[in-house]
């Protein structure tokens, strides 16, 4: 089945996104509330509602740019027992989800022996790959991913301090991080390429 690169990006890249980025948001507010911190739940975050996730500026972005982001959930680290474990462990949970997600579509591939040059097909490898790199991308260590907080709390409380500091330069770590400034393009890219053509192969879609 041969689509233009348009029609893909409106009919299987954007939808996959929806779903997968509003999965992401509710799993961090999900164990955030589990964890104590009412807060996402206060905001209205606490839900599959994808209206209540879209950032505006993130969803143009998205739209024409093919690179944007979700409203991040709120927490208040101070409601849980142990604050930032808390934290990581709701960090954590985005990814995971995705990771879920991706797992499930692969069962479902091994099971149906799902031809991806069919519609349904081409929208299974199209979810997969795109929770696999909301995964992979949200668990780079910088500021303000996932990772820079899960790596917080495995840190020695010494360094705790100094690791916070980075946040206030989060654009310029993600500016870096996104933008082609190597020949093989952004440092984003070549890493999450090679992770997720690693977990496509395992998931057997490659």
């Amino acid at each position: 089945m041969v689509i233009s690169d348009t029609i893909y990006w409106i009919l299987f890249a954007i939808p996959s996104i929806l779903i997968a980025s509003t999965l992401h948001e509710y799993a961090h507010g999900l164990a955030a509330y589990k964890l104590g911190d009412p807060t996402a739940k206060a905001a209205g975050r606490l839900t599959l509602n994808p209206l209540a996730h879209i950032d505006p500026i993130g969803a143009l972005s998205m739209i024409f740019f093919r690179f944007g982001w979700s409203k991040p959930v709120p927490i208040n680290e101070y409601n849980f027992k142990k604050g930032e474990l808390g934290t990581a462990i709701t960090a954590l949970a985005g990814p995971l989800s995705n990771f879920l997600l991706a797992s499930l579509c692969g069962l479902a591939n091994w099971i149906f022996n799902v031809d991806t040059g069919s519609i349904g097909g081409l929208f299974l490898l199209t979810f997969t790959t795109i929770n696999l790199a909301l995964a992979f991308f949200n668990l780079i260590p910088i500021p303000p991913l996932d990772g820079h907080k899960i790596v917080r709390a495995i840190l020695p409380i010494k360094l705790r301090y100094y690791w916070q500091q980075m946040e206030r330069f989060q654009i310029i770590f993600l500016v870096i991080l996104i933008l082609p400034i190597t020949p093989s393009g952004s440092i984003a890219s070549i890493f999450m390429s090679f992770f997720i053509s690693k977990s496509l192969l395992l998931l057997g879609f490659l």
